[in-house]
């Protein structure tokens, strides 16, 4: 692997993570995205699918991690050999737009400091989940609470200072940006297309419902790994 300083000016200094589990049936898309970083990691927790095999066919590098988000964004972030990180989920599908806002926001060298996530959007065409994606745009504005199917940019150096994603199997993104703290979180003006199959398949407000209940009692200090028994992980 180069050096950042011998990238092309067409290369992002960005390594894009993404922690995965049998996720063989999304990634190629996602991948197929991200192009344009200087590399992409899946970081694989132990899937029974294609997940590796499909990672590494779409140009991705995997490396393996004991099962858990947390583990896995950690895992990941030690592997990177970019500057800037940028954690992703398996199942989101950046629009094209997120090239030029990510060269956009570290190339200011004040965002070293700060934090950026993606605008939230779902692969479904009707009305509610367009009522979602205004819910969650209202939630990031007025909370700062943005969730890991956003994205995460941050620079290395102050992901660090954080002390990055906590070992935890849910919450561990909500976690780290309320270190970050909204003051320093900045929407792009790009989109993140998640998958509704959860919600569809769920049904939208039982789950909607679910995840404002786990965040609730998050904030009252229910530990991580009983939320993640509630919440089925």
């Amino acid at each position: 692997m180069s050096d950042s300083n011998e990238l092309d000016g067409m290369t992002l200094d960005v390594s894009i993570i993404i922690p995965a589990l049998n996720a063989a049936h999304h990634l190629p898309k996602t991948l197929a995205a991200c192009a344009g970083a200087r590399e992409t990691i899946v970081v694989d927790g132990g899937s029974s699918d294609e997940t590796a095999v499909r990672a590494a066919q779409n140009g991705a590098r995997v490396v393996v991690s004991p099962r858990g988000r947390g583990l896995q964004l950690q895992h990941g972030a030690r592997q990177a050999c970019g500057q800037w990180l940028l954690f992703l989920h398996a199942d989101t599908v950046l629009s094209d737009a997120w090239r030029e806002a990510v060269r956009a926001f570290i190339d200011e060298p004040a965002h070293r400091e700060c934090a950026a996530t993606f605008q939230f959007a779902l692969d479904d065409p009707g009305p509610r989940a367009r009522r979602l994606e205004r819910g969650v745009a209202w939630r990031v504005r007025a909370l700062g609470l943005a969730y890991g199917d956003q994205g995460l940019l941050i620079h290395r150096a102050f992901y660090d200072a954080l002390g990055g994603f906590p070992a935890w199997p849910l919450m561990e993104d909500v976690e780290l940006v309320r270190r970050i703290g909204r003051q320093r979180l900045s929407v792009l003006p790009a989109c993140a297309h998640t998958s509704a199959e959860r919600w569809q398949r769920e049904g939208w407000y039982r789950r909607s419902g679910r995840n404002l209940g786990c965040l609730a009692l998050y904030y009252l200090g229910v530990p991580p790994r009983l939320l993640a028994k509630l919440y089925g992980r």
